[in-house]
């Protein structure tokens, strides 16, 4: 796919200018930039594996139940930017353009699918691109999902993301999927809570609980479904995400009923976008948010948690 583009690579100390056609395929970015990060040249980038240390960054910072919830339920305070923001952590490949001044997508696709994001995305770009006559100097930031999800799916996103961000010196900063999940219910200032869950599969979730302002409940983690029924005790909840009706069809029959079941394959690109544009880009880092092993830690239970947050 080729990118009509005018961009410094700020891959070595003297950067290189290059005008013209700049042919980018997900495979030679990708190892083109860490070639030139692992020989020593400047800027290094960190390792897509996501260690320990990642992970607990990750958790303090773009996690979003620190939410910033005011800036979603009032979007009108986020600067005027350019946004692009780019899907591929779930069952889709998704990207769009954000004009934080009309409140608009300028530009935006999203095509469904389980495989095949490493061959969609970039020809998928490039048609973004050139559908909203922006150019890659004229973005402001970059937001791309960093997950959970399909660890091949969320690689190639980030891949693409910070690939371009170097290329074009743009910001690029991470936006975990359940936070995009659930930031459209928050966004609407509900009192009743929005559980997250993204289908883990083997009888599991990553799952997330906020109260509906966006304060942190349960953090986000991978659990057992029935555990995650506890979340009963928080009250009728909205359920959201690919594992919603997972929840919702064996939900306790005694509980009280969920007020809201919306099952979407992927998170919306227009929610990645704004939630890109509130967050703060040294603390949302475009890594991996796997919630597995190497970086997942035992979760406690949904009931030690919550006596946690009481306390």
């Amino acid at each position: 796919m080729k990118l009509l583009t005018s961009v410094k690579l700020k891959l070595f100390h003297e950067p290189i200018s290059l005008t013209g056609t700049f042919v980018v395929s997900l495979s030679y970015l990708v190892k083109y930039l860490y070639e030139k990060a692992s020989s020593g040249c400047t800027p290094k980038l960190p390792p897509l594996s996501g260690s320990k240390a990642n992970h607990s960054t990750i958790a303090r910072g773009a996690i979003f139940c620190e939410w910033q919830a005011q800036t979603l339920a009032s979007r009108g305070s986020v600067s005027f930017m350019l946004i692009l923001a780019i899907d591929t952590a779930l069952d889709a490949c998704a990207a769009g353009i954000l004009d934080t001044r009309t409140s608009k997508l300028i530009a935006h696709e999203s095509m469904p699918m389980k495989r095949g994001h490493a061959e969609a995305l970039m020809p998928l770009l490039g048609r973004v691109m050139a559908d909203s006559g922006i150019a890659f100097a004229d973005l402001d930031r970059i937001a791309v999902t960093t997950g959970p999800g399909s660890f091949t799916g969320l690689r190639v996103g980030l891949s693409a993301a910070r690939g371009l961000g170097l290329a074009a010196s743009k910001p690029v900063v991470g936006i975990t999927t359940l936070t995009a999940y659930a930031a459209p219910v928050v966004s609407e200032n509900m009192d009743a809570p929005v559980i997250a869950a993204i289908d883990a599969r083997h009888d599991h979730v990553y799952f997330q609980v906020v109260s509906g302002n966006g304060t942190s409940l349960v953090r986000p983690g991978v659990i057992p479904i029935h555990e995650a029924l506890e979340a009963v005790q928080f009250g009728a909840p909205y359920l959201v995400g690919n594992a919603a009706e997972i929840l919702a069809a064996r939900w306790p029959s005694d509980a009280p009923a969920p007020l809201r079941v919306d099952m979407q394959p992927a998170p919306e690109i227009s929610w990645v976008a704004w939630l890109g544009a509130a967050v703060n880009p040294e603390t949302a880092l475009a890594r991996p948010y796997y919630l597995r092993a190497p970086d997942a830690r035992p979760q406690s239970s949904l009931m030690q948690q919550a006596a946690l947050a009481a306390s």
